[in-house]
Protein backbone atom coordinates (compact mmCIF):
# COMPACT_ATOMS: atom_id res chain seq x y z
CA UNK A 1 0.00 0.00 0.00
CA UNK A 2 1.41 3.25 -0.89
CA UNK A 3 2.23 5.77 1.90
CA UNK A 4 0.83 9.42 1.62
CA UNK A 5 3.70 11.88 1.77
CA UNK A 6 1.53 14.65 0.59
CA UNK A 7 1.94 16.46 4.24
CA UNK A 8 5.79 15.81 4.46
CA UNK A 9 6.59 16.66 0.91
CA UNK A 10 4.38 20.01 1.86
CA UNK A 11 6.26 20.57 4.75
CA UNK A 12 9.55 19.91 3.36
CA UNK A 13 9.39 22.54 0.27
CA UNK A 14 8.99 25.02 3.18
CA UNK A 15 12.31 23.66 5.78
CA UNK A 16 13.84 23.46 2.22
CA UNK A 17 13.48 27.41 1.61
CA UNK A 18 10.69 26.98 -0.61
CA UNK A 19 10.71 27.10 -4.40
CA UNK A 20 12.67 29.44 -5.02
CA UNK A 21 15.46 28.28 -3.00
CA UNK A 22 15.89 25.13 -5.32
CA UNK A 23 18.63 24.90 -8.07
CA UNK A 24 17.89 21.25 -9.02
CA UNK A 25 16.05 18.46 -7.72
CA UNK A 26 16.15 14.65 -7.99
CA UNK A 27 16.27 11.30 -6.20
CA UNK A 28 18.33 8.09 -6.24
CA UNK A 29 17.14 4.85 -4.46
CA UNK A 30 16.87 5.85 -0.78
CA UNK A 31 17.42 9.88 -1.21
CA UNK A 32 15.97 13.21 -2.86
CA UNK A 33 18.73 15.17 -3.69
CA UNK A 34 18.49 18.65 -3.55
CA UNK A 35 20.84 21.58 -5.47
CA UNK A 36 19.70 24.56 -3.11
CA UNK A 37 20.52 28.25 -3.97
CA UNK A 38 21.22 28.51 -0.24
CA UNK A 39 22.02 25.76 1.45
CA UNK A 40 22.10 27.74 4.92
CA UNK A 41 18.05 27.94 4.43
CA UNK A 42 17.51 24.55 4.94
CA UNK A 43 15.89 23.94 8.52
CA UNK A 44 18.05 20.54 9.14
CA UNK A 45 16.27 19.75 12.64
CA UNK A 46 13.09 20.44 12.07
CA UNK A 47 13.16 18.38 8.26
CA UNK A 48 14.87 15.24 10.31
CA UNK A 49 11.73 15.73 12.47
CA UNK A 50 9.45 14.48 9.68
CA UNK A 51 8.02 10.97 10.21
CA UNK A 52 8.86 10.65 6.34
CA UNK A 53 12.97 11.65 6.84
CA UNK A 54 15.57 9.33 8.54
CA UNK A 55 18.34 11.75 8.02
CA UNK A 56 19.89 14.23 6.07
CA UNK A 57 23.51 15.16 4.75
CA UNK A 58 25.43 17.47 2.16
CA UNK A 59 27.78 15.50 -0.23
CA UNK A 60 29.20 16.33 -3.18
CA UNK A 61 27.19 19.96 -3.16
CA UNK A 62 23.99 18.11 -2.90
CA UNK A 63 21.65 18.53 0.11
CA UNK A 64 20.52 15.05 0.81
CA UNK A 65 17.28 13.91 2.62
CA UNK A 66 17.56 9.93 3.37
CA UNK A 67 13.77 8.61 3.05
CA UNK A 68 14.39 4.76 2.28
CA UNK A 69 12.88 2.59 -0.26
CA UNK A 70 9.49 5.06 -0.84
CA UNK A 71 11.48 7.76 -2.17
CA UNK A 72 9.94 7.62 -6.04
CA UNK A 73 6.37 7.71 -4.30
CA UNK A 74 7.91 10.89 -2.13
CA UNK A 75 9.44 12.93 -4.95
CA UNK A 76 6.60 12.67 -7.02
CA UNK A 77 4.19 14.11 -4.41
CA UNK A 78 7.47 16.73 -3.55
CA UNK A 79 7.59 17.76 -7.10
CA UNK A 80 3.61 18.09 -7.35
CA UNK A 81 3.07 20.57 -4.38
CA UNK A 82 6.28 22.40 -5.25
CA UNK A 83 5.45 22.87 -8.79
CA UNK A 84 9.23 22.01 -9.51
CA UNK A 85 10.35 20.26 -12.46
CA UNK A 86 12.19 17.63 -11.38
CA UNK A 87 15.76 17.05 -13.49
CA UNK A 88 18.07 13.65 -14.22
CA UNK A 89 20.66 12.55 -11.78
CA UNK A 90 23.31 14.09 -14.22
CA UNK A 91 21.41 17.06 -14.56
CA UNK A 92 21.75 17.49 -10.77
CA UNK A 93 25.31 16.22 -10.29
CA UNK A 94 26.14 19.22 -12.68
CA UNK A 95 24.24 21.79 -11.12
CA UNK A 96 25.83 20.81 -7.68
CA UNK A 97 29.52 21.06 -8.68
CA UNK A 98 28.84 24.94 -8.33
CA UNK A 99 28.94 24.26 -4.94
CA UNK A 100 32.07 21.87 -4.64
CA UNK A 101 35.63 22.61 -4.14
CA UNK A 102 38.09 21.93 -6.50
CA UNK A 103 39.00 18.28 -4.47
CA UNK A 104 35.76 17.49 -4.09
CA UNK A 105 35.20 18.01 -8.06
CA UNK A 106 38.07 15.50 -8.36
CA UNK A 107 36.29 12.94 -6.38
CA UNK A 108 33.08 13.56 -7.95
CA UNK A 109 34.46 12.88 -11.28
CA UNK A 110 36.07 9.68 -10.56
CA UNK A 111 33.00 8.26 -8.69
CA UNK A 112 31.16 9.00 -12.01
CA UNK A 113 33.61 7.47 -14.16
CA UNK A 114 33.34 3.92 -11.74
CA UNK A 115 29.70 4.17 -10.55
CA UNK A 116 28.49 2.71 -14.00
CA UNK A 117 30.76 -0.36 -13.94
CA UNK A 118 30.47 -1.05 -9.51
CA UNK A 119 27.45 -3.63 -10.15
CA UNK A 120 29.43 -5.49 -12.89
CA UNK A 121 32.62 -5.56 -10.74
CA UNK A 122 30.82 -6.52 -7.58
CA UNK A 123 29.14 -9.65 -9.62
CA UNK A 124 32.64 -10.40 -11.24
CA UNK A 125 33.44 -11.21 -7.28
CA UNK A 126 30.90 -12.81 -6.39
CA UNK A 127 31.69 -14.78 -9.11
CA UNK A 128 35.14 -15.47 -8.19
CA UNK A 129 34.46 -16.46 -4.95
CA UNK A 130 32.03 -19.06 -5.74
CA UNK A 131 34.40 -20.76 -8.07
CA UNK A 132 36.70 -20.37 -5.14
CA UNK A 133 34.58 -22.11 -3.11
CA UNK A 134 33.93 -25.31 -5.02
CA UNK A 135 37.65 -24.85 -6.78
CA UNK A 136 39.57 -24.16 -3.81
CA UNK A 137 38.12 -25.38 -0.78
CA UNK A 138 39.64 -28.61 -0.75
CA UNK A 139 37.20 -30.12 2.21
CA UNK A 140 37.07 -33.85 0.78
CA UNK A 141 38.92 -36.91 0.33
CA UNK A 142 40.44 -36.49 4.13
CA UNK A 143 41.26 -32.48 2.87
CA UNK A 144 42.74 -33.61 -0.60
CA UNK A 145 40.10 -33.00 -3.14
CA UNK A 146 37.67 -29.27 -3.75
CA UNK A 147 34.38 -30.33 -5.37
CA UNK A 148 35.55 -29.67 -8.85
CA UNK A 149 37.74 -32.56 -8.80
CA UNK A 150 35.01 -35.15 -7.48
CA UNK A 151 32.29 -33.84 -9.73
CA UNK A 152 32.10 -33.20 -13.50
CA UNK A 153 29.28 -30.94 -12.99
CA UNK A 154 30.59 -28.05 -10.88
CA UNK A 155 34.38 -28.89 -12.86
CA UNK A 156 31.93 -27.39 -15.86
CA UNK A 157 30.25 -24.58 -13.59
CA UNK A 158 33.65 -23.92 -12.71
CA UNK A 159 34.84 -23.94 -16.29
CA UNK A 160 31.86 -21.88 -17.66
CA UNK A 161 31.61 -19.04 -14.81
CA UNK A 162 34.99 -17.80 -15.62
CA UNK A 163 33.27 -16.41 -19.16
CA UNK A 164 32.12 -13.84 -17.17
CA UNK A 165 35.24 -13.63 -15.21
CA UNK A 166 37.22 -12.79 -17.85
CA UNK A 167 35.13 -10.45 -19.48
CA UNK A 168 34.67 -8.40 -16.35
CA UNK A 169 38.31 -7.88 -15.24
CA UNK A 170 39.94 -8.80 -18.40
CA UNK A 171 37.97 -6.52 -20.46
CA UNK A 172 37.30 -4.00 -17.72
CA UNK A 173 39.42 -1.29 -19.66
CA UNK A 174 36.66 -1.27 -22.11
CA UNK A 175 34.32 -0.61 -19.52
CA UNK A 176 36.65 2.45 -17.88
CA UNK A 177 36.87 3.92 -21.11
CA UNK A 178 33.18 3.88 -22.25
CA UNK A 179 32.56 5.70 -19.02
CA UNK A 180 34.42 8.01 -19.53
CA UNK A 181 32.99 9.71 -23.01
CA UNK A 182 29.60 8.67 -21.40
CA UNK A 183 30.21 10.85 -18.53
CA UNK A 184 32.21 13.63 -20.63
CA UNK A 185 29.08 13.31 -23.08
CA UNK A 186 31.29 12.44 -26.30
CA UNK A 187 30.82 9.30 -29.00
CA UNK A 188 30.62 6.29 -26.67
CA UNK A 189 31.14 3.77 -29.30
CA UNK A 190 34.54 5.50 -29.64
CA UNK A 191 35.08 4.83 -26.08
CA UNK A 192 34.35 0.96 -26.55
CA UNK A 193 36.46 0.48 -29.59
CA UNK A 194 39.52 2.24 -27.91
CA UNK A 195 38.97 0.14 -24.33
CA UNK A 196 38.79 -3.31 -26.96
CA UNK A 197 42.05 -2.07 -28.04
CA UNK A 198 43.34 -2.16 -24.85
CA UNK A 199 42.75 -5.55 -24.26
CA UNK A 200 43.00 -7.36 -27.86
CA UNK A 201 43.89 -10.64 -27.91
CA UNK A 202 46.58 -9.91 -30.40
CA UNK A 203 48.70 -8.30 -28.08
CA UNK A 204 50.61 -10.04 -25.62
CA UNK A 205 48.14 -10.53 -22.22
CA UNK A 206 49.37 -8.02 -19.30
CA UNK A 207 49.21 -11.16 -16.72
CA UNK A 208 51.72 -13.08 -19.09
CA UNK A 209 54.15 -9.42 -19.36
CA UNK A 210 56.35 -10.26 -16.15
CA UNK A 211 56.96 -13.93 -17.33
CA UNK A 212 57.75 -12.63 -20.84
CA UNK A 213 61.73 -12.00 -21.86
CA UNK A 214 61.68 -8.91 -23.42
CA UNK A 215 62.93 -10.35 -26.25
CA UNK A 216 59.80 -12.14 -26.32
CA UNK A 217 57.62 -9.68 -26.59
CA UNK A 218 56.04 -9.47 -29.97
CA UNK A 219 55.78 -5.69 -31.47
CA UNK A 220 54.45 -3.70 -34.69
CA UNK A 221 57.85 -3.39 -36.78
CA UNK A 222 57.50 0.23 -38.62
CA UNK A 223 61.06 0.16 -40.46
CA UNK A 224 62.30 3.54 -38.09
CA UNK A 225 60.77 2.54 -34.87
CA UNK A 226 59.37 -0.42 -33.24
CA UNK A 227 55.97 -0.55 -30.77
CA UNK A 228 55.71 -3.40 -27.79
CA UNK A 229 52.11 -4.81 -28.52
CA UNK A 230 51.34 -4.73 -25.04
CA UNK A 231 47.84 -5.45 -23.71
CA UNK A 232 46.30 -3.84 -20.49
CA UNK A 233 44.25 -6.27 -19.44
CA UNK A 234 42.34 -5.32 -16.32
CA UNK A 235 44.49 -1.78 -15.83
CA UNK A 236 42.74 0.91 -14.53
CA UNK A 237 45.28 4.12 -15.04
CA UNK A 238 46.00 3.39 -18.49
CA UNK A 239 42.36 3.14 -19.51
CA UNK A 240 41.63 6.41 -17.60
CA UNK A 241 44.12 8.00 -19.61
CA UNK A 242 43.42 6.73 -23.04
CA UNK A 243 39.69 7.36 -22.14
CA UNK A 244 40.40 11.47 -21.25
CA UNK A 245 42.65 11.81 -24.07
CA UNK A 246 40.00 10.47 -26.30
CA UNK A 247 37.37 12.68 -25.60
CA UNK A 248 39.68 16.10 -25.24
CA UNK A 249 40.53 14.98 -28.82
CA UNK A 250 37.07 14.75 -29.94
CA UNK A 251 35.83 17.81 -28.60
CA UNK A 252 38.96 19.61 -30.20
CA UNK A 253 38.48 17.78 -33.68
CA UNK A 254 34.65 19.06 -33.35
CA UNK A 255 35.69 22.71 -32.39
CA UNK A 256 37.88 23.01 -35.51
CA UNK A 257 36.36 21.12 -38.29
CA UNK A 258 33.56 22.08 -40.61
CA UNK A 259 29.94 20.48 -40.13
CA UNK A 260 29.71 19.07 -43.14
CA UNK A 261 32.47 16.65 -42.62
CA UNK A 262 33.07 16.49 -39.23
CA UNK A 263 30.91 12.83 -39.00
CA UNK A 264 34.18 11.55 -41.00
CA UNK A 265 37.09 13.46 -39.59
CA UNK A 266 36.56 13.72 -36.42
CA UNK A 267 35.60 10.25 -35.06
CA UNK A 268 39.00 8.93 -37.42
CA UNK A 269 41.62 11.29 -36.04
CA UNK A 270 40.28 10.96 -32.75
CA UNK A 271 40.46 7.53 -32.53
CA UNK A 272 43.35 6.95 -34.61
CA UNK A 273 45.59 9.11 -32.79
CA UNK A 274 44.07 8.10 -29.66
CA UNK A 275 45.21 4.19 -29.89
CA UNK A 276 48.42 5.35 -31.72
CA UNK A 277 49.23 8.11 -27.98
CA UNK A 278 47.39 4.94 -25.93
CA UNK A 279 50.28 2.06 -27.27
CA UNK A 280 52.96 4.51 -27.40
CA UNK A 281 52.66 6.64 -24.71
CA UNK A 282 50.00 6.94 -21.77
CA UNK A 283 50.07 2.59 -21.74
CA UNK A 284 53.31 2.65 -20.26
CA UNK A 285 53.21 6.09 -18.33
CA UNK A 286 50.06 4.41 -16.90
CA UNK A 287 50.80 1.00 -16.32
CA UNK A 288 54.19 2.54 -14.07
CA UNK A 289 51.69 5.27 -12.33
CA UNK A 290 49.49 1.98 -11.33
CA UNK A 291 52.66 0.14 -10.06
CA UNK A 292 53.88 2.85 -7.83
CA UNK A 293 49.81 2.91 -6.30
CA UNK A 294 49.49 -0.59 -6.26
CA UNK A 295 53.41 -0.78 -4.73
CA UNK A 296 53.26 2.16 -2.15
CA UNK A 297 49.70 0.43 -0.58
CA UNK A 298 50.75 -3.19 -0.66
CA UNK A 299 53.89 -1.61 1.31
CA UNK A 300 51.88 0.47 3.58
CA UNK A 301 49.90 -2.93 4.45
CA UNK A 302 52.85 -5.22 4.77
CA UNK A 303 55.43 -2.99 6.60
CA UNK A 304 55.85 -3.32 10.02
CA UNK A 305 53.45 -0.32 10.52
CA UNK A 306 50.83 -2.61 8.48
CA UNK A 307 48.58 -2.87 11.83
CA UNK A 308 48.83 0.87 12.51
CA UNK A 309 47.89 1.86 9.11
CA UNK A 310 44.92 -0.81 9.20
CA UNK A 311 43.37 0.95 12.41
CA UNK A 312 43.66 4.62 11.22
CA UNK A 313 41.82 3.24 7.99
CA UNK A 314 39.23 1.20 9.29
CA UNK A 315 38.72 3.94 12.08
CA UNK A 316 38.35 6.80 9.16
CA UNK A 317 36.95 5.12 5.99
CA UNK A 318 32.94 5.59 7.63
CA UNK A 319 34.20 9.89 7.24
CA UNK A 320 35.36 9.15 4.37
CA UNK A 321 32.14 7.92 3.16
CA UNK A 322 30.38 11.14 4.32
CA UNK A 323 32.85 13.18 2.22
CA UNK A 324 33.08 11.28 -0.58
CA UNK A 325 36.58 10.72 -0.88
CA UNK A 326 35.80 6.90 -0.41
CA UNK A 327 35.74 6.78 -4.29
CA UNK A 328 39.13 6.52 -4.82
CA UNK A 329 39.51 3.27 -3.33
CA UNK A 330 37.77 1.24 -6.21
CA UNK A 331 40.78 2.64 -8.26
CA UNK A 332 43.14 1.43 -6.03
CA UNK A 333 41.29 -1.70 -5.07
CA UNK A 334 41.26 -2.62 -8.98
CA UNK A 335 44.85 -1.66 -9.64
CA UNK A 336 45.95 -3.88 -6.64
CA UNK A 337 44.03 -7.37 -7.82
CA UNK A 338 45.41 -6.37 -11.11
CA UNK A 339 49.05 -5.91 -10.15
CA UNK A 340 49.17 -8.71 -7.03
CA UNK A 341 45.83 -10.69 -8.22
CA UNK A 342 43.91 -9.72 -4.88
CA UNK A 343 43.00 -6.73 -2.32
CA UNK A 344 43.55 -6.66 1.04
CA UNK A 345 42.04 -3.21 1.32
CA UNK A 346 38.62 -4.16 0.33
CA UNK A 347 38.35 -6.22 3.41
CA UNK A 348 38.59 -3.45 5.80
CA UNK A 349 35.96 -1.87 3.12
CA UNK A 350 33.28 -4.74 4.34
CA UNK A 351 34.38 -4.81 7.74
CA UNK A 352 33.67 -1.02 8.08
CA UNK A 353 30.33 -1.53 6.41
CA UNK A 354 29.47 -4.60 9.19
CA UNK A 355 30.17 -1.92 11.85
CA UNK A 356 27.69 0.25 10.92
CA UNK A 357 25.21 -2.47 11.10
CA UNK A 358 26.29 -3.47 14.27
CA UNK A 359 25.93 -0.50 15.61
CA UNK A 360 21.98 0.52 14.31
CA UNK A 361 21.68 -3.66 15.59
CA UNK A 362 22.30 -2.67 19.02
CA UNK A 363 19.99 0.41 18.32
CA UNK A 364 17.25 -1.81 17.56
CA UNK A 365 17.55 -3.43 21.13
CA UNK A 366 18.09 -0.43 22.96
CA UNK A 367 14.80 0.38 21.37
CA UNK A 368 12.41 -1.89 20.90
CA UNK A 369 9.86 -0.49 22.68
CA UNK A 370 9.90 2.41 20.41
CA UNK A 371 7.72 1.46 17.18
CA UNK A 372 9.00 5.00 15.36
CA UNK A 373 12.05 4.22 15.45
CA UNK A 374 12.28 0.37 14.55
CA UNK A 375 10.55 1.36 11.17
CA UNK A 376 13.98 3.53 10.46
CA UNK A 377 16.70 1.41 12.27
CA UNK A 378 15.30 -2.57 11.46
CA UNK A 379 15.07 -1.81 7.50
CA UNK A 380 18.70 0.13 8.15
CA UNK A 381 20.63 -2.77 10.04
CA UNK A 382 19.08 -5.03 7.18
CA UNK A 383 20.48 -2.78 4.14
CA UNK A 384 23.67 -2.18 5.85
CA UNK A 385 24.42 -5.49 6.35
CA UNK A 386 23.69 -6.43 2.64
CA UNK A 387 26.72 -3.76 1.98
CA UNK A 388 24.19 -0.41 1.68
CA UNK A 389 25.78 1.69 5.10
CA UNK A 390 23.83 5.23 3.79
CA UNK A 391 20.42 4.92 6.04
CA UNK A 392 22.18 3.29 8.96
CA UNK A 393 24.78 5.68 8.86
CA UNK A 394 22.92 8.93 8.12
CA UNK A 395 19.35 7.75 9.60
CA UNK A 396 20.32 6.32 12.68
CA UNK A 397 23.95 6.56 14.01
CA UNK A 398 24.81 9.65 12.90
CA UNK A 399 21.85 11.29 14.00
CA UNK A 400 22.74 10.21 18.05
CA UNK A 401 26.44 10.13 16.91
CA UNK A 402 27.79 7.69 19.44
CA UNK A 403 26.75 4.61 17.65
CA UNK A 404 28.69 6.10 15.12
CA UNK A 405 32.31 6.27 16.92
CA UNK A 406 31.43 2.89 18.05
CA UNK A 407 31.48 1.83 14.56
CA UNK A 408 34.52 3.46 13.57
CA UNK A 409 36.04 1.79 16.96
CA UNK A 410 34.89 -1.90 15.65
CA UNK A 411 35.56 -0.99 12.28
CA UNK A 412 39.35 -0.22 13.43
CA UNK A 413 40.11 -3.67 15.26
CA UNK A 414 38.46 -5.93 12.94
CA UNK A 415 40.85 -4.32 10.66
CA UNK A 416 43.69 -4.82 12.58
CA UNK A 417 42.92 -8.19 12.72
CA UNK A 418 42.22 -8.65 8.98
CA UNK A 419 45.47 -7.25 7.97
CA UNK A 420 47.67 -8.69 10.61
CA UNK A 421 46.41 -12.38 9.64
CA UNK A 422 46.87 -11.59 6.00
CA UNK A 423 43.12 -11.24 4.30
CA UNK A 424 42.91 -11.08 1.06
CA UNK A 425 39.93 -10.66 -1.52
CA UNK A 426 39.84 -11.76 -5.01
CA UNK A 427 37.97 -8.62 -6.03
CA UNK A 428 35.15 -5.80 -4.97
CA UNK A 429 32.50 -7.62 -3.63
CA UNK A 430 29.15 -6.98 -1.88
CA UNK A 431 30.73 -4.76 1.25
CA UNK A 432 28.54 -6.32 3.82
CA UNK A 433 27.98 -9.94 5.52
CA UNK A 434 28.23 -11.86 1.74
CA UNK A 435 31.36 -9.87 1.47
CA UNK A 436 33.02 -13.52 2.94
CA UNK A 437 32.29 -14.87 -1.10
CA UNK A 438 34.79 -12.60 -2.56
CA UNK A 439 37.70 -13.64 -0.01
CA UNK A 440 40.46 -15.59 -1.10
CA UNK A 441 39.89 -19.63 0.45
CA UNK A 442 42.96 -19.62 2.89
CA UNK A 443 41.82 -16.27 4.55
CA UNK A 444 37.81 -16.97 5.02
CA UNK A 445 38.31 -17.90 8.41
CA UNK A 446 40.15 -15.26 9.48
CA UNK A 447 37.96 -12.92 7.97
CA UNK A 448 35.15 -14.54 9.63
CA UNK A 449 36.67 -14.08 12.76
CA UNK A 450 37.00 -10.29 11.73
CA UNK A 451 33.26 -10.04 10.66
CA UNK A 452 32.99 -11.24 14.26
CA UNK A 453 34.78 -8.35 16.04
CA UNK A 454 33.06 -5.82 13.39
CA UNK A 455 29.40 -7.24 14.74
CA UNK A 456 30.17 -7.32 18.93
CA UNK A 457 32.39 -4.58 19.35
CA UNK A 458 30.12 -2.01 18.03
CA UNK A 459 26.94 -3.71 19.60
CA UNK A 460 28.46 -4.03 22.66
CA UNK A 461 29.57 -0.14 23.00
CA UNK A 462 26.51 0.99 21.81
CA UNK A 463 24.91 -0.70 23.68
CA UNK A 464 26.71 -0.10 26.88
CA UNK A 465 26.86 3.79 26.09
CA UNK A 466 22.65 3.32 24.95
CA UNK A 467 22.07 2.31 28.22
CA UNK A 468 23.84 4.66 30.56
CA UNK A 469 22.44 7.22 28.36
CA UNK A 470 18.91 5.61 29.42
CA UNK A 471 17.69 5.10 25.88
CA UNK A 472 16.08 1.71 26.58
CA UNK A 473 13.22 3.08 28.34
CA UNK A 474 10.01 3.19 27.04
CA UNK A 475 9.44 6.40 24.83
CA UNK A 476 11.71 8.66 22.52
CA UNK A 477 13.70 10.79 22.84
CA UNK A 478 14.22 14.67 23.13
CA UNK A 479 17.75 16.17 21.46
CA UNK A 480 20.05 18.84 23.01
CA UNK A 481 23.10 20.05 22.21
CA UNK A 482 26.13 18.41 23.57
CA UNK A 483 29.65 19.73 22.20
CA UNK A 484 28.28 20.58 18.99
CA UNK A 485 26.56 17.63 18.20
CA UNK A 486 23.10 16.43 18.30
CA UNK A 487 23.24 14.05 21.25
CA UNK A 488 20.15 12.06 22.72
CA UNK A 489 18.59 12.22 25.93
CA UNK A 490 16.14 10.25 28.01
CA UNK A 491 12.19 11.84 28.05
CA UNK A 492 10.99 10.93 31.65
Amino acid sequence: MTQNYAQDAQTLLQLVGGPGNISAVTHCMTRMRFVLVDPAKADIKDIEALPSVKGTFTQAGQFQVVVGNGVSDFYNEFTRVAGVQGVSGEAAKEAAKQNQNPLQRVMTNIAEIFAPIIPAIIVGGLILGFRNVIGEMRVFGDGTQALTELSQFWNGVNSFLWLIGEAIFHFLPVGIVWSITRKMGTTQILGIVLGLTLVSPQLLNAYSVPTTAPGDVPFWDFGFAQLPMIGYQAQVIPAILAGFTLVYLERFFRRITPQVVSMIVVPFFALLLSVIIAHAVLGPIGWTIGGWISGVVSAGLASSFNVLFAALFGFLYAPLVITGLHHMTNAIDLQLIADTGGTNLWPMIALSNIAQGSAVLAMIFLQKRDTQAKEVSVPAALSCYLGVTEPAMFGVNLKYVFPFFAAMAGSALAGMYSIATGVVANSIGVGGLPGILSIKVPSMLNFAVAMLIAVVVPFIITWVVGKQRGLDKVGAVDSVQADGLQMPTPRG
